[in-house]
């Protein structure tokens, strides 16, 4: 199982300089990929292309953007100048998001989300991997070429957790990436199912990048009850309530990978054990020793 870092967690208060020394730091680390979300107030693709190609063979994902705001053609050109301004390493990672953000945030209608996501493929992958598309679709459509930079096709991934969305990543994606997921889902639901899907359609075996926060300390419990309590609404959104039902836990505090050096260790090893390809951790700590302690352990881990 490959080791990387999620740096998603330095978007609370987003700087464009720590988030590029945070990623000089893990490409100096020699992490295997750095993961960024994508937010309103900070661009995963252009965090990345601004840092550019550095000589590093460190994949760069984005965990994830939103299908629903942004027209897959454009973000098929974003994508590709990305990739080409990073030397090749990017990632593209897709997520539907959540109802209530689709209909709360943005005044969207929220339906068939699953169709929606096979529209955005069927218009993404065609063009980012041949550069013409002629898909009429109920959410997305485009009919047109455009011309390619000369760089890689870069892989696409979906956050799939729910089987028809792990059955449509096994056959038209390279992975998925994932949250609020641990050991024992990926054992039974998660692996199961992407893998039985990519085996059916004849693909390659997909990635599954498991993404938790992890912070080594002699106090846990202080530190569990404070990431239950910041990351509180990720067990109230159904989806991932469904993924944290089937681990038997309530929330991120119980789920997260929190205490000594060997526990976090040990439990880092249980998470290679149930299938996943990838653990990108969110580094946490209540202090500077804390944080140093936690990124110790990944980078042996790595």
């Amino acid at each position: 199982m490959d080791i990387g870092i999620n740096g998603s967690g330095l978007l609370a208060n987003p700087a464009l300089g720590a988030l590029n020394a945070d990623l000089a730091s893990a490409e100096d680390d020699n992490f295997a990929s750095y993961w960024l979300a994508q937010t309103g107030g900070v661009d995963a693709l252009t965090v990345f292309a601004a840092r550019g190609a550095t000589g590093s063979d460190m994949k760069l994902g984005t965990a994830v953007i939103p299908t629903w705001t942004t027209h897959p053609q454009v973000l098929a050109g974003q994508a590709m100048t990305t990739q080409a301004a990073i030397d090749g390493r990017l990632v593209l990672g897709l997520g539907l998001a959540h109802e209530p953000s689709v209909t709360g945030r943005w005044k969207m209608k929220w339906e068939r989300p699953v169709r929606q996501m096979m529209d955005f493929l069927d218009v993404l992958q065609p063009l980012i991997s041949d550069g013409i598309v002629d898909h009429d679709g109920h959410f997305w459509s485009y009919e047109g070429a455009m011309p390619l930079l000369d760089t890689p096709t870069p892989k696409v991934m979906i956050a799939a957790l729910g089987e028809q969305m792990l059955k449509l990543a096994g056959a038209r994606t390279d992975g998925t990436i994932l949250w609020c997921v641990g050991p024992k889902t990926i054992a039974n639901h998660i692996a199961p199912v992407i893998n039985a899907a990519a085996d059916k359609a004849g693909r390659d075996k997909p990635s599954i990048v498991c993404s938790i926060p992890v912070w080594v300390t002699d106090e846990p419990k202080p530190a569990r009850d404070f990431l239950g309590q910041i990351l509180s609404i990720y067990a109230e959104l159904p989806s991932y309530r469904r993924m944290l039902d089937i681990e038997g836990l309530h929330g991120l505090g119980e789920l997260s990978l929190v205490g000594t050096e060997a526990e976090v260790t040990e439990r880092i090893a249980e998470i290679a054990v149930s299938g996943a390809t990838d653990f990108t951790a969110v580094p946490m700590g209540g202090n500077p020793d804390e944080i140093e302690r936690t990124r110790e352990v990944l980078r042996i881990a790595r």
